[in-house]
């Protein structure tokens, strides 16, 4: 039988659970936000825009870890993936780089940024993490990334190769190397995923064995959140389970908790196409949700589909009231947007399924939107970040 705890695991949860609080939000009951649906065809409209001017020929690639490593129209992971002689070889190598850097993803704070070695350009916000991961992943600085050598990551190994210092912090800093240690008790834990040689890369290894050749993109998200739900900090347990990015909201039914998986969905998405390279046929990608991050949250904020009914007058906690219901009715407007999106480009969910609304999309709107509306491009609300969420 399926319990709470399995269920709450599940992208069906995400909509289910996040469904419940937006119907709320319709309905004017949430008690830090309002929701204005007539608002959604503009800011529908707005993404529609960014996708035809980024892709003209709207065949428009996934969200995924990948477009990042493109800087200035250079493929920076490009070189280094032909070194690998065979597709699994790759997959394994690509399935362990996308893990690190995704689970380094979260938002870096307006102050920090990485300046590439190899020109002097500095990036910041995704574009820089991306880089600076793939940097450190490059230069060997996780080793195989097999258990001991995540285990022994620290603070410390995190700030040399991301370039920290007094002058150039990075949010969450202790947080992010925590993941990455945790992450290494967890390679050796399960041997079932990560196999003997206890290798990140080797989830690549029992995610092809699952294809037959189809790969449903919800069982890449489950054996996700099934392997890594120890390393979430500070999350619900319900049935003896953890449950990783898993909130209370005191209007939530059921079980009162509001599941996101944000970065495990961010992950999946990237895993993807690594997958599909070594001969897997993922199918079912619309299982999976938008992610619930301040660019797509703060879009739907900056455009007034969503207004914050009082003030915020200290950044909130992820696990706060008013953060749950400002993801929750993200996930679900993402959905909405995606479907006047494609009528308006005359596409099917096959044809452009939600993850490419979000690259072409969503994401740049959101970004867009936000260095239009304030100094650095910092998103509406501002969160206490532990390196861990957003």
């Amino acid at each position: 039988m399926t319990t709470d705890a399995d269920w709450l695991l599940t992208p069906g949860a995400i909509r289910a659970q996040c469904g419940a609080l937006f119907d709320l939000g319709v309905a004017g009951k949430l008690a830090h936000f309002s929701v204005d649906l007539g608002r959604l065809p503009d800011c529908a409209a707005e993404v529609v825009t960014t996708i035809r001017a980024a892709y003209p020929d709207l065949n428009v690639p996934p969200h995924a870890r990948w477009r990042h490593f493109v800087l200035g129209g250079q493929d920076r992971w490009a070189p280094h993936a032909a070194r690998y002689e065979t597709p699994r070889a790759r997959a394994r190598a690509e399935c362990a780089l996308a893990s690190l850097s995704v689970l380094l993803d979260a938002g870096a704070g307006a102050d920090w940024s990485y300046r590439d070695p190899a020109t002097g350009t500095g990036f910041a916000r995704s574009e820089g993490l991306a880089l600076a991961s793939l940097d450190m992943v490059v230069a060997g600085a996780f080793g195989a990334a097999g258990a001991a050598d995540l285990a022994g990551f620290g603070a410390d190994d995190l700030a040399a190769g991301f370039q920290v210092d007094a002058q150039n912090p990075l949010a969450g800093l202790a947080g992010r190397a925590r993941l990455i240690s945790d992450l290494g008790a967890v390679v050796d834990a399960r041997p079932d995923i990560f196999g003997d040689a206890r290798e990140l890369g080797r989830i690549a290894d029992h995610l092809l064995a699952l294809a037959t050749p189809d790969l449903p993109a919800a069982r890449i998200l489950t054996t996700l959140l099934d392997a890594l739900g120890p390393i979430w900090p500070a999350t619900p347990r319900l049935e003896g389970r953890a449950l990783g990015a898993c909130w209370p909201h005191p209007m939530a039914p059921g079980t009162g908790l509001v599941p996101f998986h944000k970065l495990s969905q961010w992950l999946s998405y990237s895993l993807i196409e690594p997958l599909e390279r070594a001969g897997a046929r993922i199918t079912g990608l619309d299982a999976l949700t938008g992610l619930a991050e301040y660019r797509n949250g703060g879009r739907f904020l900056d455009t007034g589909v969503i207004s914050l009914k009082t003030a915020v007058s200290t950044p909130p906690a992820p696990q706060d009231p008013l953060v749950v219901e400002w993801r929750a009715l993200t996930v679900v407007l993402l959905d909405r947007v995606a479907d006047l999106v494609r009528e308006t480009l005359g596409k099917t969910a096959a044809e452009m399924p939600l993850a490419a609304v979000l690259e072409g999309g969503t994401w740049a709107t959101g970004r867009r939107r936000a260095a239009a509306a304030r100094p650095g491009g910092p998103p509406p609300i501002a969160i206490a970040s532990t390196g861990t969420v957003f």
